[in-house]
């Protein structure tokens, strides 16, 4: 038994020296600095209501009313019951962030390859290759915390996958059972899904390589104990992904509710086409994979006074100030895309090593390595290779609820490391003739060190380095047009000439290793060095020490500016609507309730009112949805706010409904109906309210006395029965009126807001959020939590007494 626990000694000094290269790689956070993370920033706002409700009172609220006039917290951090996954996942990730998302990033790839087999020394080089990719890296810096999570996690799926296809099905099945809860648990679909697209790869070419073996009964059963296992992870986050289905219904993900002849068939059940598109990879920037900077820099950098760009707006007259200005923000990208933080660089020698390893591994591995590289890379051109991407968003189940279809290349991130370390091993496994090693060696060395050499001698005269941004200026202003296209050359030189280097500098470690002039130790120290240089130097372009910032700064992004204050003053009940800083942002939600907000499952509804009529001046709009104040910016371009006298408040009796057929002529009608006297209805709701006429009159009264996020009452006074029109957004799935503590049927009125039907006297009406679906899920969660510790118990239990025998054998 000592023996056994000593195996597992050089392990656990791997994961000691994760620990310790992730807290190194992001040191500012042993001084107490943080990193800052525009969407982590932008996310604060948005669910600051939530957590002060928390605060406040010790519960959960699991509706937010400061953003886009109410929405659910489902995707906003909402904590459930019995999500013990969420406790072990905040267990596995003890690190200060963001160290924890880089030490969960080595250590869960350093799994995989160990159950691929791969000596522990090889598999500390893959998971450098995998976590200090740079792709990985900068998701983390512009705060998609949500996403590196995600992915972190794809090495210890594919680990179980693996681990029941080598027959050992208990702790296979384990490991992906708890691998896929963790998986969900990190709350991105999207990233989840490539994944999916990635296992469905694995499992067809498993399937043929099973039917050329005869081994068709080995490859059910592992499916089948597959499936469970995955039914089980998914049943540990059963809340969280119920309630994400009900609620991804109504954003912008689900039903296009305005949909008409023009409409696509996929469009009218997910994401428009052009949006999913927009960021499409182009394919000449593929080669920004092995060569960083190809295609200019991502973002904004100094370009500094020796730049042709600084140079000729001196020539022509500019003043040093106003030129080292525009130096200092000025970003060299001519890619396809709108704009990107920074080039998805894997590494050179990392490609040359993943090349090395196709060209040399055989079989099922070879393929599934080479479907996943091919089929990320070919939809992550998007819109580039329309007739894929259209055929994708058509007809595969699910692919038209997300965008940006550039993220697939984390796919690439994934193999890609995979692969390389399997080039590494294969290229010193004497099983194979030396002659067949050293020739694909050569082969992989040729074609990087030869692209690399390409370009930096030539690469000037190959590409037109001008972007669809560039066509005006070039037009307008050409001199500026050809300095910045000579700075684009010049860095796409310069990191051409790197590439080429760092290709020979590992070419030899290799050569000299093969030809036995170097130990093998040896070669993997340089080559990991090699690698960390490689990849950390092109991370540092995105995170550095001047990305973080102390806390106090941080806080600072939170103060009232003196327009906020202003409008802090009132303490009623109302929302405001920020047009200074448009529809996506969330500074505002930090301090108010507002239509505004900063979400990528923003409610659709609101969506379509903001743009279809809030944007266009639609008063009546404005005023339904209890907008009292309105920021803008004024003449001198500082932000003012304008009070709405006419405002509706938070409900009010109206004296007609207007009965209309669908979702558009519902929204269409909101174009010419005073709203603080009709209501316009879906002719869903004709037969139940056929002899029902609400009538307002002059004493009618009605009141806020209760304005928590999940919980509304109001005070009524009317002679007659009235129809209440408030200005709450309508969510059938969990919203419960009471009158007088009696259920009370909601309905939707005004395209997006909730009607009541109120009895004649002196009433309390009462809003609570009740949804059925964390009930529903916080029960399942708790059951299949139960039967996951005691499958993991039992399966200790069986691997106890396994080893128990195994000591007993050896001793008899």
């Amino acid at each position: 038994m000592m023996a056994y626990l000593k195996r597992f000694i050089p392990h656990l000094l791997v994961i000691l020296g994760f620990i310790i290269a992730s807290l190194a790689f992001f040191n500012p956070v042993l001084s107490g600095k943080m990193l800052f993370q525009n969407d982590i920033k932008l996310y604060e706002g948005m669910a600051k209501q939530q957590k002060d409700h928390r605060k406040n009172t010790g519960e959960e609220t699991f509706w937010n009313n400061s953003a886009y006039g109410g929405m659910p917290t489902y995707q906003l951090g909402a904590r459930f019951p019995h999500d013990y996954m969420d406790k072990l996942d905040r267990l596995i990730r003890f690190l200060p962030r963001p160290a924890d998302y880089l030490f969960l990033y080595l250590t869960s790839f350093y799994i995989l390859l160990l159950v691929m087999r791969i000596p522990w020394k090889m598999a500390i080089l893959g998971a450098l290759a995998f976590g200090f990719s740079a792709y990985l890296i900068i998701i983390i810096g512009v705060g998609h915390n949500s996403k590196a999570h995600a992915i972190a996690y794809f090495p210890l799926v594919i680990a179980g996958i693996l681990l029941v296809f080598q027959k050992r099905y208990v702790w296979g099945f384990m490991l992906t059972a708890l691998a896929m809860g963790l998986e969900i648990q990190a709350n991105h679909y999207q990233m989840t899904y490539y994944l999916g697209l990635l296992v469905f790869i694995i499992g067809v070419t498993y399937f043929i390589d099973a039917f050329k073996r005869k081994e068709i009964p080995h490859f059910l059963k592992s499916s089948v104990i597959l499936i469970v296992a995955a039914i089980l992870g998914l049943a540990t986050n059963a809340t969280t992904l119920l309630s994400t289905s009900e609620y991804a219904a109504t954003s912008i993900r689900g039903k296009n509710l305005l949909a008409d002849a023009t409409t696509t068939d996929s469009e009218k059940n997910g994401l428009d086409y052009e949006y999913i598109t927009e960021y499409s990879y182009g394919k000449l920037e593929s080669l920004n994979l092995f060569v960083p900077k190809l295609m200019g820099l991502g973002r904004a950098s100094d370009l500094g006074k020796d730049s042709a760009f600084y140079q000729k707006l001196i020539e022509l007259g500019q003043p040093p100030e106003q030129a080292d200005y525009y130096a200092n923000v000025t970003g060299l990208y001519w890619g396809a895309q709108p704009f990107v933080e920074a080039p998805p660089y894997l590494g050179i020698t990392v490609v040359f090593l993943a090349l090395l390893g196709l060209l040399l591994v055989k079989g099922r591995l070879r393929w599934w390595l080479l479907g996943g590289i091919i089929l990320s890379l070919v939809l992550s051109w998007g819109k580039n290779l329309d007739f894929l991407t259209r055929f994708f968003v058509d007809y595969v189940p699910l692919y038209n609820k997300f965008r940006a279809v550039s993220s697939i290349q984390v796919i690439l991130e994934l193999v890609v490391p995979i692969a390389a370390v399997f080039g590494l091993y294969q290229l010193f496994n004497e099983k194979k003739s030396f002659q067949e090693r050293q020739k694909k060696f050569l082969i992989s060395l040729g074609v990087f060190g030869g692209l690399c050499l390409i370009f930096w001698l030539f690469g000037g005269s190959l590409f037109s380095f001008k972007s669809p941004g560039d066509v005006q200026l070039a037009i307008e202003q050409p001199a500026i047009f050809d300095a910045i296209k000579e700075d684009r050359i010049t860095i796409m030189k310069s990191d051409s000439l790197r590439s080429l280097i760092f290709i020979l500098l590992i070419g030899g470690l290799l050569w000299f290793t093969l030809k036995k002039k170097l130990s093998e130790n040896l070669m993997l120290v340089g080559v990991g060095i090699l690698i960390l240089v490689d990849l950390v130097s092109v991370d540092r372009r995105s995170v550095d020490s001047e990305s973080f910032i102390s806390k106090r700064t941080y806080k600072s992004y939170f103060q009232p500016t003196a327009v906020d204050q202003e409008i802090l003053k009132d303490k009623s009940y109302y929302r405001v609507l920020d047009q200074a800083r448009g529809f996506n942002n969330s500074h505002t939600n930090y301090f108010f309730n507002t239509v505004n907000g900063y979400s990528a499952v923003r409610p659709r509804k609101m969506e379509d009112v903001y743009f279809g009529h809030i944007a266009k001046g639609n008063l009546q709009v404005i005023n339904m949805l209890n907008i009292k104040y309105v920021i803008q910016q004024n003449e001198e371009r500082r932000l003012d706010v304008q009070e709405n006298p006419s405002v509706n408040g938070p409900a009010w009796f109206i004296n007609d409904l207007k009965f209309v057929d669908g979702y558009k002529s519902e929204f269409e009608a909101l174009n010419t109906i005073n709203t603080k006297n009709t209501a316009v209805i879906r002719n869903d709701f004709k037969e139940e309210l056929k002899n029902y006429k609400p009538s307002r009159d002059s004493i009618s009264t009605i009141s806020i006395s209760k304005t928590e996020p999940d919980h509304l009452a109001y005070n009524s006074y009317t002679e007659k029965p009235g129809f209440l029109v408030f200005s709450e957004t309508y969510y059938k799935d969990g919203w419960k009126a009471y009158i007088d503590g009696n259920l009370e049927n909601i309905y939707p009125v005004n395209y997006m807001l909730r009607g009541l039907k109120v009895p004649a006297g002196k009433h309390t009406i009462e809003f609570k959020f009740e949804p059925q679906v964390v009930k529903t899920g916080s029960t399942i969660t708790l059951a299949s939590s139960i039967i996951f510790g005691l499958l993991f118990l039992g399966a200790l239990f069986f691997e106890y007494k396994k080893r128990k025998g195994m000591v007993l054998e050896e001793n008899a």
